[in-house]
């Protein structure tokens, strides 16, 4: 029976048809007569706990489930709906970015049908309109009165402003180029927004199955486990942070400067290691969990846009991170956190950390 089991764990990892697992179970050479009852108790046994143990597969189903602690807020039936379009319009990232570079994806880049905007490294993909059409029609179903701003609807046109109404805010894929290439770094980002303030964030990275979501109040989790940008007693400084930047579209002779010369006094000031994805929601995401210690944008005209923001900000901000706009008035005239400011989402320039005294020390430089 040992052994009979193994085999049959064997098919049922490769079939999807059970049926047929158990006919060819049960049709094999028996030698000798009287265990025919065995043979069929050994492959019951391996059917029954392989087709129904939790899944850890890339597979969606694995990362449906909610914490509780965040159904037990006031957002969440926007939080349930979020994360069930933020799996389907991460599966449909999944063929392209498993056969880039393979026999099955030859050509797969060309039929993206990507579209520029301002210049060649700032486009979308038929995916991008594809997910946000999607998640769009989703929310219109359920809360036909809520307000929704999404990156490929906005286009290269000015953002629209927040409002005290309940407001969605989407970026359909974070990080297209990377989705492009093939590269896994990419993301769906769906944020909600009460009274002009972020509330809710959901992430999902459909290459790396990872899921973040985040409620006002309630803690940020990755794939049901919450998460924490620093470990209790740690003392981040910048000298031994990972510091991560991202040099965007801004190609001018002025802009190019500005940012190369921010990293030069970085690296020159002394850090661990600097670092650049190609998400901005997967960098803010990796510094709520620790994967990063700093990240900054807008030194020249690279800065990002609400739907970089908004449900990422959450995220980092119920992981104990500290966001604020790298130029703007959220720091006194010694460079110091002001304690009861709070992010903008339509900055144009932004520093996250762990803690307070990377975000100050980083600025500083």
């Amino acid at each position: 029976p040992t052994v009979l089991y193994f085999y049959t764990s064997i098919l049922v990892k490769r079939s999807k048809n059970l049926s047929s697992i158990i006919k060819i179970t049960l049709t094999m050479p028996i030698c000798k007569p009287g265990i025919t009852g065995l043979t069929a108790f050994a492959a019951t046994s391996a059917i029954i706990y392989l087709t129904t143990r939790k899944s850890r597969k890339h597979g969606n189903s694995s990362y449906t489930g909610i914490p509780p602690a965040l159904l037990s807020g006031p957002h969440a039936a926007e939080l349930k709906l979020a994360v069930q379009l933020a799996l389907e319009a991460g599966s449909n990232m999944n063929f392209h970015l498993d056969t880039k570079g393979t026999k099955a994806g030859e050509n797969s880049e060309a039929k993206l049908g990507i579209n520029t905007k301002q210049n060649d490294s700032d486009f979308a993909t038929e995916i991008d309109i594809l997910n946000e059409k999607m998640v769009i029609e989703g929310i219109k179903k359920s809360f036909p009165n809520h307000e929704i701003i999404g990156e490929e609807s906005t286009g290269t046109g000015e953002v629209d402003p927040l409002t005290d109404k309940p407001t969605w805010i989407i970026d359909p894929i974070d990080g297209t180029t990377n989705f492009a290439s093939g590269c896994c770094m990419t993301c769906v980002s769906i944020g909600f927004c009460v009274e002009g303030r972020p509330v809710m964030g959901v992430a999902f990275s459909p290459k790396t199955q990872e899921l973040y979501l985040a409620v006002d109040g309630l803690g940020a989790y990755r794939n049901g486990e919450r998460i924490f940008s620093t470990d209790k007693g740690s003392k981040k400084t910048l000298k031994n942070s990972v510091v991560c930047f991202e040099f965007g579209y801004a190609r001018s002779e002025e802009g190019v400067d500005n940012m190369v010369n921010a990293v030069r006094r970085i690296l020159k000031h002394g850090c661990r290691a600097t670092r650049s994805y190609g998400s901005g929601v997967l960098d803010l995401c990796y510094v709520a969990s620790g994967r990063l210690d700093v990240v900054y944008t807008g030194i020249a005209e690279e800065g990002w846009k609400p739907w970089d923001y908004c449900a990422a900000m959450v995220i980092a901000e119920e992981a104990g991170c500290t966001i604020r706009s790298l130029k703007g008035n959220d720091f006194d005239n010694v460079g110091k956190v002001i304690a009861d400011s709070r992010f903008d989402i339509y900055s144009k320039s932004m520093i996250c950390g762990v803690n307070e005294t990377v975000v100050e020390e980083c600025r500083k430089v």
